[in-house]
């Protein structure tokens, strides 16, 4: 498949002059067509054809990294990865252990709270149960002093 770029576009993508992209049209090393009074030059060839094969090479061999410093930082990528999810898995293990703790908390804390429940029951009970004996102490010593009055009244 070929692009094909008016050549001010061509220009301005390849950062060189207009004279220097004719002069490479007129020797060949560009591909370049006219229609309707446009020049157009054709982008996917004329990159490659701008830049030097061993140029590139030059460039690869200088500033791109090389294979160990790859394989490097991909061992220590990999290798934090492993760390982070290690420490998930403890993250994950150690809430779990929380969340037994807190259930056989909390399964102690209802059944002392069901035992409280009842000892409050029976002390209600009892309480009714002595509130009623002294309402009746109460009747049987008013009784006993209304009886005594009037005894003491019938020997006046």
């Amino acid at each position: 498949m070929q692009t094909w770029l008016e050549v001010d576009e061509f220009c301005k993508l390849v950062h060189l002059e207009r004279a220097q992209v004719d002069a490479m049209i007129q020797k060949g090393k560009l591909k370049a067509r006219k229609e309707d009074g446009v020049l157009y030059v054709e982008a996917t060839k004329g990159t490659s054809s701008i830049v030097p094969t061993n140029s590139l090479e030059q460039v690869s061999r200088t500033s791109l990294p090389g294979n160990d410093f790859v394989e490097k930082t991909i061992g220590t990528i990999l290798n934090l990865h492993e760390k982070v999810l290690d420490a998930k898995d403890e993250t994950l293990e150690s809430l779990k252990n929380e969340n037994r703790f807190l259930k056989e908390a909390l399964f102690s804390m209802q059944e002392l709270y069901d035992e409280d429940r009842k000892t409050i029951e029976t002390l209600t009970k009892q309480l009714q149960h002595a509130q009623e004996e002294v309402e009746f102490l109460k009747r049987k010593y008013k009784l006993m002093w209304n009886q005594a009055i009037e005894n003491f009244k019938k020997e006046d």
